[in-house]
């Protein structure tokens, strides 16, 4: 059985999928039939040997070699899900689930979907009292997206809306329509166009999040939020996860580490009508010099890009 967050519990079922593990740890992902077999190099696995049985079983092959069988978990699924997009990685879906305070029964915007990979942590994290509205520019993707998270649950989820097209276009269309947000999670080329938009629709308090791949995006982003003063301070961060090999006095990093991906941007939406403070601390000298083209924050004279 499945739930809306894609749990499956009690013994493994015809149609599901598993995940086998072969002893040098390569994966091999399997849906479950009666009648079927899975055939590996070491000979044939019947699917009828696992259907009815419980997770967590080793299963042996006719040509004698073991494998680990176990239900994949949700970051498993969206590091191999069929995808049009680049995915979010599990490591960054876990910082923005965190860093953008998305609790259940939160209403969120996230734009755009890409594959579904992030979608499925932000409905995990909203369940079933939540809402979440997913912007994507491009039906393929959209497409691509629905298929993966329908498959992952088993079936769609009441709380979840998809929709394609241009964010700012479709907000400005119907002022009404999603109504009050109360997180706001834009993972795009460039997020820094669709602030304004957002804003109007943000509660006091609420969280603004950006996930872009560059520092150029980064340092665009950050200063759009400052000049348009509806938000507190940005702040930017880079997660890098590094795994070890601990094998008796054999202890040191493990060769696949996953390093860059991609940086988050938060910031807290301001009530209406206040505006955030200046800062009292001055930019770095030549930080918004003549070579500078983008937006440029409020507290910054134009006089320094002459310096």
């Amino acid at each position: 059985m499945s739930d809306l967050s894609g749990v499956r519990t009690g013994p493994l079922a015809d149609g599901e999928w598993v995940t086998l593990t072969d002893p040098k740890g390569k994966m091999h992902s399997v849906r479950l039939g009666a009648g079927r077999r899975t055939h590996t190099t070491k000979g044939g696995i019947a699917h009828d040997d696992l259907i009815g049985g419980p997770d967590g079983v080793v299963v042996r092959s006719v040509g004698g070699m073991e494998f680990l069988v176990l239900r994949p978990l949700m970051s498993d699924f969206s590091v191999t899900m069929p995808r049009g997009a680049a995915v979010v990685y599990p490591k960054e879906a876990a910082q923005i689930v965190m860093a953008a305070d998305i609790f259940p029964g939160a209403r969120v915007l996230e734009a755009g979907a890409g594959s579904g990979a992030l979608t499925l942590s932000l409905l995990r994290a909203i369940g079933p009292t939540g809402r979440l509205w997913s912007f994507e520019r491009r039906a393929d993707f959209a497409e691509i997206a629905r298929r993966n998270v329908e498959t992952w649950l088993e079936g769609h989820h009441p709380a979840w809306d998809v929709r394609v097209g241009d964010l700012v276009e479709s907000l400005a269309a119907d002022p009404e329509d999603p109504g009050e947000i109360d997180r706001v999670v834009l993972d795009m080329l460039a997020p820094w166009e669709c602030i304004d938009a957002v804003a109007e629709r943000m509660v006091p308090g609420g969280v603004l999040l950006c996930y872009v791949a560059t520092t150029t995006q980064l340092g665009r982003v950050m200063d759009t939020i400052r000049v348009h003063q509806g938000f507190t301070e940005p702040e930017g961060t880079e997660t890098i996860v590094r795994k070890w090999h601990a094998e008796g006095l054999a202890i040191r990093p493990a060769h696949g580490t996953s390093s860059h991906t991609g940086f988050l941007v938060t910031a807290r939406r301001l009530a209406p009508g206040v505006t955030s403070p200046l800062r009292k601390r001055r930019p770095a000298p030549g930080a918004y010099g003549p070579d500078y083209t983008g937006p440029r924050p409020p507290w910054v004279p134009e006089a320094d890009a002459a310096e």
